[in-house]
C-alpha cells in the first residue's frame, strides 16, 4: 500500500472497519503517510471461501464433511486437499447441474468425491493355483513398495510376484508403491524363504475358485 501523494510505503493505520457481505469481506482503512503526513482512505476486499460438500472414501465406508475453498480456485481430479480429517485425493467432481467432471472452478461444484490418504492402502493379492485362484485383500502403508520377483508369504503360501497392476497399467517388471497398486499376482514356489510376510495384513479372503473359461463351438 502506497501513499497517493508521495508514493511512500511507510503507512500508519489510524482506523479500520470491517464490512461483511454474503460473498465478500471488506476492510475500510483510514491511513496516514509517515513521510508527507497526508491522511487518506483505502480498502481491502477479500472473497469469502465457499463451503462444499466433501465425500471421503475409506475403502468400504465413506464420510461426509464440508470443506471451505475460494470460489475462483480451479479443482481437478487427482488434486490433493487438506480436509478437517487429513489429506484426501480428488477422484471426481460433481457440478451444481449434477454433471461429473474432471476439472472446474470451485464456484461450480456441489460435491467433491475423494479418497483418504490418511489410511493404509488396500491391495488385492491373487495366488494363481493353475486353474484356480485364491484371492486376498491386504492393508499396508501407502509408501510400501511391491516389486516383481519379490517372494511373499501370505497365509499358507509363499508366492513370487509376476505382475503388478496399478491404477494406470499392468507391469511384469519393476515396482510400485502400495498407494497406487490395485492388485499383485503371483504363483506359489516350492521353498519357504520369503522377502516379507503379509499374513497379518489380510483383511479378507475369497477361497480358491476355478477360472471361468468361455466355451467355444
Amino acid at each position: 500500500m502506497k501513499c497517493p501523494i508521495c508514493g511512500s510505503e511507510s503507512i500508519t493505520t489510524l482506523k479500520s472497519k470491517k464490512i461483511s457481505t454474503k460473498n465478500k469481506e471488506s476492510t475500510e482503512l483510514l491511513l496516514k503517510c509517515n513521510d508527507c503526513e497526508s491522511v487518506f482512505k483505502d480498502s481491502i476486499t477479500e472473497v469469502k471461501p465457499v463451503s462444499i460438500r466433501l465425500i471421503i472414501s475409506e475403502h468400504n465406508y465413506s464420510k461426509k464433511i464440508s470443506i471451505d475453498i475460494y470460489p475462483d480456485e480451479r479443482l481437478a481430479k487427482d488434486d490433493i486437499l487438506l480436509s478437517d480429517i487429513g489429506k484426501v485425493k480428488i477422484t471426481s467432481l460433481e457440478t451444481k447441474d449434477r454433471k461429473r467432471v474432471e476439472s472446474t472452478m470451485a464456484s461450480e461444484i456441489s460435491t467433491i468425491w475423494a479418497s483418504s490418504l490418511e489410511i493404509p492402502a488396500r491391495v488385492g493379492v491373487s495366488v494363481d493355483l493353475t486353474g484356480k485362484v485364491d484371492s486376498f485383500k491386504v492393508e499396508v502403508e501407502r509408501d510400501f513398495e511391491f516389486a516383481t520377483d519379490d517372494f511373499v508369504k501370505i497365509a499358507e503360501y509363499v508366492i513370487r510376484i509376476n505382475v503388478i497392476k496399478t491404477l494406470e497399467r499392468k507391469t511384469r517388471k519393476g515396482f510400485a508403491k502400495a498407494g497406487v497398486t490395485q492388485r499383485i499376482y503371483g504363483r506359489p514356489v516350492k521353498f519357504s524363504k520369503y522377502d516379507y510376510d503379509l499374513t497379518d495384513n489380510i483383511v479378507s479372503r475369497k477361497e480358491a475358485k476355478e477360472y471361468k473359461r468361455k466355451q467355444t463351438k
